[in-house]
């Protein structure tokens, strides 16, 4: 992914769907040893055909070539980490520290959970460094997360706060493209900052494209589910278990679910199954314990061989992982671990994360894993967010329509003095990664919205945090005074292949295409509302003396998203994180920040 941090890789693997269970006992369920689930699958001394079926693979629609790749890769596969493909207990069995392998995850929080450490981005003066280069991120986790904590009564740590991730959780409304022939269709607006009346927000949204329910690829889904005893919680397994039913009882004939569970040591649970066979594939997930120590890597490579053995040429194909983050066995050797979901993601082989779970849930590698693997990350933290993310919200999930989508936007320092991304810190790119198509960045799927906000200050406007250099040259004379900015986006069509050549879309910002407060539209001030609302949770070091609760009046002013109710949630929640943070928790009348 080439992030700012990309040396630090990932030691854990998690993106996964995530439903929260509605009423659920408060009582500990009692653990069970993993050896309770079904009998493994055939010794590795079974020939590597047998995991190839000849029905599956006609469903699959796999060549003759196609058959002899695969069946390469699951024997790499099996070798790759030096264990055996089913008989993982043994595998690396020196325990490990969780988090003292991780160069990249900070000590646990209070709570015991863990957030990579998160530094905000700074202000750019555009006299100096004119181009800004990320990629897109569609993942929500830190929305739910963040969410669960309030809900707790407790403000978030300000790590646990990914400001792209919490205005990406909401729809805005923008209008789809014609056809899929352009994956998605590009938004611009320009608009006053909410928090700075000498600054402006240029926000840049990206709408996919949503094919209709019977234009939709078949998916060959694998559920890795985290059984070890750290998952012995009511907002845990049983909560894993009822959100992976909800996604059951989506899918028809065409699709094929596996299910692998991890812990002591690891299973197949259920083979490759047409997805119309509910009862069976529910009747599995019944099945499930929580008990025993943790081996991640081991479930990992299990979870590989279900989907290369149901691999679907033309389908999508991936590996959902639910758990708490807590991989205490297993992995010693971070590289080891990314190069093995690298190599499964340019075979066509995703990873999402679904996180689950409090006091020792690991944030950080579950977001990251994700991104590793082209995949989601989701928090799951009631009956009613498993809906959101793995029925209402599945294609968007499974089906990817654009990959490797960044953004690049090149600022005039004639008429911008500086700027600033809200968000993003981990998706930052090199200018030079722009042009490359072999730097792997975020993908977008079918129906799926992005959102980016920049704030810039215009040259003399007042609204500029650093002074000009004393002996610095004026802007060029090439600068184009009647432009305020190049916006270029670059994707690739995921169907042409990992070598696919990127194609490029161009948009010129200019002057006038900024409008006044009542005139920007109901998408840019919820947008606004949120970026304010997770700086304010993160510190609030540029947003002045704007307040949650001016946040939350101007959500209510944007009177976007309402049949959904997430809306009228997110007012609730920053009146709750203002009256946890001391605020006056009355709401504002002016909607554009007095108070």
């Amino acid at each position: 992914m080439s992030r700012q941090f990309s040396s630090v890789l990932i030691a854990s693997m998690f993106l996964g769907v995530a439903v929260g269970m509605s009423g659920c006992s408060t009582q500990n369920v009692p653990a069970h040893d993993a050896a309770a689930v079904p009998p493994p699958p055939p010794p590795p001394s079974a020939p590597i055909d047998a995991l190839i079926e000849p029905s599956v693979k006609a469903a699959a629609s796999i060549t003759a070539a196609d058959q002899a790749m695969r069946k390469q890769r699951v024997e790499e596969l099996a070798a790759h980490l030096n264990t055996p493909m089913y008989s993982v207990a043994g595998a690396a069995s020196a325990p490990m520290d969780r988090m003292a392998s991780l160069r990249f995850a900070p000590p646990p929080s209070d709570s015991g959970e863990n957030y990579a450490d998160v530094k905000a981005n700074p202000v750019f003066v555009a006299a100096e460094t004119p181009v800004s280069t990320f990629s897109v991120d569609v993942d929500t986790g830190s929305y739910s997360n963040v969410r669960r904590m309030l809900n707790e009564g407790r403000l978030p740590p300000g790590d646990a706060v990914r400001v792209e991730e919490l205005i990406n959780y909401f729809d805005y409304a923008y209008a789809p493209p014609k056809d899929r022939s352009t994956p998605f269709a590009l938004h611009t607006e320009l608009g006053p900052s909410p928090w700075n009346p000498k600054t402006e927000l240029l926000a840049i949204g990206i709408q996919g494209w949503k094919p209709a329910a019977a234009a939709s690829r078949p998916s060959n889904l694998v559920f890795l589910v985290d059984v070890s005893g750290s998952m012995n919680a009511p907002d845990k397994l049983p909560l894993v278990k009822a959100s992976l039913k909800l996604l059951a009882g989506q899918l028809t004939a065409r699709d094929r679910i596996s299910l692998v569970v991890y812990a002591g040591r690891t299973e197949v649970v259920l083979e490759p199954t047409p997805g119309d066979q509910t009862a069976t594939i529910v009747a599995a997930l019944d099945r499930l314990e929580a008990g025993g120590s943790t081996n991640g890597a081991g479930g990992i490579q299990l979870a590989y061989a279900m989907a290369e053995k149901a691999f679907m040429k033309d389908g999508n194909n991936r590996v959902l992982l639910a758990t708490d983050g807590d991989f205490n066995v297993g992995i010693s050797d971070v590289g080891q671990l990314k190069e093995l979901v690298e190599t499964q993601r340019k075979g066509g082989v995703a990873l999402s994360t679904l996180g689950f779970g409090t006091g020792n849930y690991n944030d950080a590698l579950m977001e990251q894993i994700a991104d590793v693997g082209n995949g989601h990350y989701s928090y799951i933290d009631s009956a009613r967010e498993a809906q959101r993310v793995l029925v209402e919200e599945r294609a968007s999930a499974l089906e990817t329509i654009a990959s490797d989508v960044k953004i690049q936007v090149e600022f005039n320092p004639a008429l911008v003095a500086e700027y600033r991304l809200i968000g993003y810190e981990n998706r930052v790119l090199r200018r030079e990664d722009f042009n490359n198509d072999a730097i792997d960045a975020g993908d977008i799927g079918a129906g799926h919205r992005v959102t980016a906000l920049y704030e810039i200050a215009r040259v003399g406007s007042g609204g500029e945090k650093v002074d000009a250099l004393r002996y610095s040259k004026s802007a060029p004379a090439a600068a184009k005074s009647g432009e305020l900015a190049h916006l270029k986006l670059r994707y690739k069509q995921p169907d042409e292949g990992v070598n696919a050549r990127s194609k490029l879309i161009e948009r010129v910002i200019q002057p006038g295409d900024a409008v006044t407060a009542d005139k920007t539209s109901p998408a840019f001030k919820l947008a606004a509302a949120v970026a304010a609302y997770g700086q304010l949770l993160r510190g609030g070091e540029y947003t002045q003396t704007y307040a949650l609760r001016d946040a939350a009046a101007l959500a209510s002013a944007a009177g976007i998203d309402q049949s959904s109710g997430r809306t009228a949630e997110f007012v609730e929640l920053a009146k709750l994180a203002a009256g946890l943070k001391g605020e006056k928790v009355l709401v504002s009348n002016d909607p554009h920040g007095a108070h």
